[in-house]
């Protein structure tokens, strides 16, 4: 975090604030009644999208602390290989996903190579910049089996204008929001897209959920933090939280496939 002070934003306040699995992306509140719930139920929701199947061999860029990479090698039995840039997180992964076939890569999306049955990013993309929105599908293109998916889960603006500063600054530096016709700008003549889903408003309940756990644990957290940061971490949720529950912020999970799936894609919800 940037700003007049920086604070070290480490494991134990994620620990604090998410749910058990640490994921660190919107949930998926259709039929759930917990944050937990959730945060399983988008991670099944995903998977199902993917047409996950045994012998498969996933790529998940931006893996987080390895939420997804788990559930898709214990669930659905496939390879995981996870690209991060985050050493915490890589070394967090490789104790957690231990004995499972998943690799952990400490490298740039850039970078990654091999070829997947299927890809997916969980909320990456907001970090990658408009400038490399072509360079990022480029990547993917070049990853993924002919006859393959990839899915996109996405934060998502109404429309192309600036970053919001106060975010910018103080919580993710140089974070872009993609709009609907920058997606589709970068991803043309790659993919066909073959499902677009938006459930923004379930983000209002996970930002809400993040804030109340935040809250509760704030008597063991606050030996590492000061008032300040209190004030600063709060706003942050409780604002992004009123986006959501505005609709001036969306998020997008988008399916496509490289030449469209014959007879239909069929989108579970």
């Amino acid at each position: 975090m940037v700003g007049k002070k920086h604070y070290d934003l480490g494991d134990p306040l994620f620990h604090a604030m998410l749910d058990g699995n640490m994921n660190y992306t919107c949930g998926y509140w259709k039929n759930a009644h917990s944050l937990e719930d959730a945060q399983q139920a988008k991670l099944e929701l995903t998977c199902q999208k993917l047409s996950l199947k045994p012998g498969m061999r996933l790529l998940d860029i931006g893996c987080g602390w390895g939420a997804l990479a788990k559930y898709a090698a214990e669930k659905y039995g496939v390879s995981v290989v996870g690209a991060t840039i985050s050493r915490n997180q890589y070394d967090h992964i490789k104790d957690y996903c231990k004995g499972l076939p998943i690799e952990i890569r400490l490298q740039d999306y850039r970078d990654i190579e091999g070829q997947f049955d299927r890809i997916c990013s969980l909320g990456m993309f907001e970090h990658v910049g408009e400038s490399n929105y072509s360079t990022y599908m480029r990547v993917v293109d070049r990853c993924l089996a002919d006859d393959g998916l990839f899915l996109l889960h996405t934060i998502g603006d109404n429309f192309i204008g600036p970053a919001n500063e106060w975010i910018s600054k103080y919580i993710f530096p140089n974070g872009v929001l993609p709009t609907i016709s920058l997606i589709a700008k970068a991803t043309e003549g790659l993919f066909v897209m073959e499902d677009w889903h938006n459930f923004g408003a379930d983000y209002d309940k996970t930002l809400m959920a993040w804030q109340q756990n935040f809250e509760r644990h704030w008597p063991q957290l606050k030996s590492e933090y000061d008032d300040r940061f209190y004030r600063l971490w709060n706003y942050y949720l409780l604002s992004c939280a009123g986006a959501f529950r505005a609709r001036t912020a969306q998020l997008w999970q988008v399916v496509f496939s490289k030449a469209g799936i014959r007879g239909g894609y069929q989108a579970p919800r």
